[in-house]
C-alpha cells in the first residue's frame, strides 16, 4: 500500500515536537509540501525544518489561542506553498496540574477553550474557505473523476470521549472536537471534503513526560492501558498519515482511536 501525499500541502499544528514532529516527517517523506507551526520551540522547529529539507518544509512562529490568529497562519500555509489541500489540528495544552472544577480558576477555564478549541474553529473556518476556492477552480478544469478536495484531522483524545476528573477544561475541548468533526462531516461532505479524528490516549510527549517521570503516576497510567504501555508519536501520525490518502476516501466522521484500548477501560 502506497501512502503517497504526492503534490499535496498540508498544514500541521503543534509540529515541532512530539505528535506534530512525527507528522510533520511522516508527511514529507509521502511526498508532501507542509507548514507546521510552533510557538515558543524555535531551535527545534529549525532543525526539523533542516531535517525535512526547506523546499519541502516551512515553520511559522504562531501562537494559536485566537481564530483571528489561526487564519493568519493559514494564509501563511497558502503564501509559502500555493494551496492547501490538508488541515492536521493537532496543536493543544493540557495544564498539568489537578484542578478540582470549584477550584480552577476562570483564567485557566478560558485559556485551554481558546488553545484547544477556539483557534481550532479558525483553523478549520479558513482552510475550508481555501478549499473550496480550489475545488472550484479545479471543477472548472477537471475532465475526470475529482478527488477529494481536502482532507481535516483533528487531535482529540480519549479525555473527550470519556472525561477526565480534575482536568474539565481539557475533556470538555475535547469533548467539543469530537462534535465538530461529527458535524463537519456531513456538512461538509457535499464539498468534497473529509473530516475525521484521531483520538490518542497517553504519549510519550514532552507534554506527558512530568508525569510518565512520576513513578506512582506512571504505575496509575499504565494500569488504565490494556496493552500495557504508552504510545509513541509515530504510532499517532502514521493514522493522520492514511487517513489523508485516498485509501481513506471513504471514510469521514470518524473518530479513530489510538490509545492502546484505554478507551474502552475508563
Amino acid at each position: 500500500m502506497n501512502l503517497s501525499l504526492n503534490s499535496k500541502v498540508a498544514l500541521i499544528t503543534g509540529g515541532s515536537r512530539g505528535i506534530g514532529a512525527a507528522t510533520v516527517r511522516a508527511f514529507v517523506a509521502a511526498g508532501a509540501k507542509v507548514v507546521f507551526n510552533y510557538q515558543s520551540a524555535k531551535a527545534q522547529a529549525e532543525a526539523l525544518v533542516r531535517q525535512c529539507g526547506a523546499a519541502n518544509c516551512r515553520a511559522a512562529q504562531c501562537e494559536l489561542s485566537s481564530p483571528q490568529a489561526a487564519g493568519e497562519l493559514v494564509s501563511a500555509a497558502v503564501a509559502a506553498f500555493g494551496r492547501l489541500d490538508i488541515l492536521v489540528a493537532n496543536h493543544g495544552i493540557w495544564p498539568p496540574e489537578d484542578a478540582p472544577v470549584d477550584r480552577m480558576s476562570d483564567d485557566q477555564w478560558h485559556r485551554t477553550i481558546a488553545v484547544n478549541l477556539d483557534s481550532v474553529f479558525g483553523l478549520v473556518k479558513h482552510s475550508v474557505a481555501q478549499m473550496k476556492k480550489q475545488r472550484s477552480q479545479s471543477a472548472q478544469i477537471a475532465s475526470g473523476p475529482i478527488e477529494p478536495a481536502g482532507h481535516i484531522v483533528i487531535v482529540s483524545s480519549t479525555a473527550g470521549q470519556r472525561g477526565e476528573a480534575f482536568h474539565c477544561d481539557y475533556a470538555a475541548s475535547k469533548g467539543a472536537v469530537i462534535s465538530m468533526v461529527k458535524g463537519l462531516s456531513t456538512e461538509l461532505a457535499r464539498d468534497n471534503i473529509r473530516v475525521n479524528c484521531v483520538a490518542p490516549g497517553w504519549v510519550a510527549t514532552d507534554m506527558s513526560e512530568a508525569a510518565l517521570n512520576d513513578p506512582p503516576t506512571r504505575a496509575r497510567v499504565f494500569a488504565t492501558i490494556p496493552l500495557g504501555r504508552v504510545g509513541t508519536p509515530e504510532e499517532i501520525a502514521a493514522p493522520i498519515l492514511f487517513l489523508c490518502t485516498p485509501h481513506a476516501g471513504f471514510i469521514t466522521g470518524e473518530i479513530f482511536n489510538v490509545n492502546g484500548g484505554a478507551v474502552l477501560v475508563g
